[in-house]
């Protein structure tokens, strides 16, 4: 038996049902909330977050770059320790986007992954 987990953000289905989502697809929504969301943008946890978003306003430098990923490998420790163990984190600057590409290995499976979120740097 497979275990479904509610798609986040929150959809219907083509039959308008609650949409659902696989184990992987599930750690994956998990990993782009804490880089998405900004601290104190949560009431009831005003620490959780990354606050990737304010860091790609800041202008294109190794510095940057060092801070990013940083403030990433940080915040997936702390929020989804339990989840995975973050492995590595790269951040590459490329016309106006940032790529972080993030290794993990679910705890669940023992299985290494990688996800790349691309951000486009001052819209996003």
């Amino acid at each position: 038996m497979t275990t479904a987990y509610v798609d986040f953000p929150f959809q219907f289905d083509g039959k308008g049902r609650t949409r659902t989502i696989n184990r992987d697809e599930y750690v994956r929504d998990l990993i782009r909330q804490v880089l998405f969301t900004n601290p104190g943008e949560r009431v009831n946890r005003p620490e959780f977050g990354c606050g990737l978003l304010r860091l790609v306003f800041g202008p294109s430098s190794d510095a940057l770059q060092a801070a990013t990923e940083f403030q990433v490998r940080t915040a997936l420790q702390r929020w989804l320790a339990e989840v995975i163990t973050v492995n590595d984190v790269a951040v590459v600057a490329r016309d106006g986007e940032l790529d972080i590409r993030v290794t993990y290995t679910r705890l669940d499976v023992a299985e290494r992954r990688r996800d790349i979120l691309t951000v486009s740097i001052g819209s996003a």
